[in-house]
């Protein structure tokens, strides 16, 4: 820390901005996931009634897809004002944001109430809140990161990486509450615009407590008359003196997104095209998951720091490897034991929860919100996009294809653990270029 030695403890201040911040990102993932939910009702109060279900069906995912691709726009248009201007007020701007599209998406008019313009209205207002998305998440990392010891910066990262999973949690729990309060016909009435309100509601309350948390140490300490031209350019600096540290972490990137997309939202989809299983059972043992996955997130942050993050990768990839290939044996053999195999799997999958401190430390202060946002929402834009056609395309054709392609990412997770075993030191998370 630039005021107090990195193996200093956190104080209570450093523990509530990451209270602070891991609040705010379960609720943000809650308000970016829960349209996945009620894609199919929100598609038929936006486009004639007529269309053809299959058409409404993917009219309903196109709207989603669009959230990914405004991601990137977002974060590296939006994320280099935060290397400019500072974490805080860009941290502000992405909640206002998300928060103002929700509660504008819950009040908006049906197709049948203004025609064409609705659904134009509809997906805009998409496309703004995916931007927000794509500038939050990668701030979310950087914030927490620049407030805490480095000793800390690894579990304090992770504690980030686990909260968004609550996120997902939380809207799977509140659609089913939602399907079972209401009636489908309410539903496809009124119904769809309370998960808007409700996410809007949320994202206006951390506001509450915007005073308790101050802007990064790191970011105060730049010394923005020596940076000079540096120091209003991080997009020119980034692209000029980063271009390792840009590939590194876009694959790092990879690495998250694939693991998160594939085991987190995708799988029980690809799951049912070739085996069968209880559907409450297969539901339970899903959740059941999602949680073990948020506790292996916090346990591989707990265990690993800048000194052994590659050997940590090393060996956290490969149980991975291991785990997926048993639990699809073992649902070829009957699926029988669908819970244990579950949770390990979320258990080991954790390991993207140690990635985010890894990503932070590439990045030189004065463009690490720049270098971290074009990486991350670059690479989930591709992979959100291309990876649920693919891979449930392959999965017709090979029932192991998830498991393959996670062996794959696990693969790219050893190969980089080895590049950072084998590297000296990082850099100090403080240094800049210019």
């Amino acid at each position: 820390m630039p005021s107090r030695s990195q193996y200093a403890l956190m104080s209570t201040k450093d523990k509530n901005t990451v209270l602070f911040i891991s609040s705010i990102s379960a609720v943000v993932f809650f308000d970016f996931l829960i349209y996945l939910y009620i894609a199919d009702i929100v598609s038929a109060a936006f486009f004639p009634i007529d269309t053809d279900p299959n058409v409404a069906k993917l009219q309903g995912l196109g709207l989603f897809v669009v959230g990914y691709l405004a991601r990137p726009f977002g974060g590296i248009l939006f994320g280099r004002y935060g290397d400019i201007i500072g974490r805080k007020p860009t941290l502000l701007f992405s909640i206002l944001v998300t928060a103002c599209s929700l509660l504008a998406m819950a009040a908006l008019p049906t197709y049948a109430q203004w025609g064409v313009i609705a659904p134009i209205l509809f997906i805009l207002l998409r496309i703004i809140q995916g931007m927000a998305f794509g500038l939050y998440v990668p701030l979310s990392w950087v914030f927490v990161a620049e407030h805490v010891p480095r000793q800390y910066l690894s579990v304090a990262c992770s504690y980030v990486t686990a909260s968004f999973l609550v996120g997902v949690l939380f809207s799977n729990a509140f659609f089913m509450w939602l399907s079972s309060f209401m009636t489908s016909v309410q539903l496809a009435d009124y119904g769809w615009r309370l998960p808007f309100l409700v996410a809007a509601v949320l994202s206006f309350l951390p506001l509450a407590f915007w005073q308790l948390v101050g802007e990064t140490p790191f970011f105060l300490a730049l010394d923005k008359p020596k940076l000079g031209k540096a120091a209003r350019q991080p997009l020119t600096m980034l692209f000029k003196r980063c271009k390792h540290s840009i590939f590194v972490g876009i694959v790092l990137t990879l690495v998250i997104s694939s693991v998160t997309s594939v085991i987190v939202l995708l799988l029980p989809d690809l799951i049912e095209l070739n085996f069968t299983l209880d559907s409450d059972l297969f539901g339970f043992s899903h959740s059941l998951g999602i949680v073990f996955m948020i506790i292996g997130c916090i346990f591989y942050g707990m265990i690993s720091n800048h000194e052994n993050f590659g050997k940590i990768l090393v060996i956290g990839s490969t149980l991975l490897i291991v785990q997926i290939l048993a639990f699809f044996y073992h649902l070829q053999a009957g699926g029988d034991y669908i819970l244990i195999m579950y949770a390990l799997l979320g258990f080991c999958s954790g390991i993207v929860g140690m990635v985010p401190a890894i990503l932070v430390q590439l990045f030189p202060t004065n463009v690490r919100l720049t270098g971290i946002a074009f990486c991350y929402n670059i690479t989930y834009g591709i992979v959100g996009v291309l990876i649920p056609f693919g891979l449930g395309y392959a999965t017709t054709l090979i029932s192991f294809s998830p498991a393959l392609y996670i062996v794959f990412i696990g693969f790219v997770g050893i190969i980089m653990g080895m590049y950072f075993y084998n590297l000296p030191e990082f850099k100090k998370i403080d240094h800049v270029v210019t």
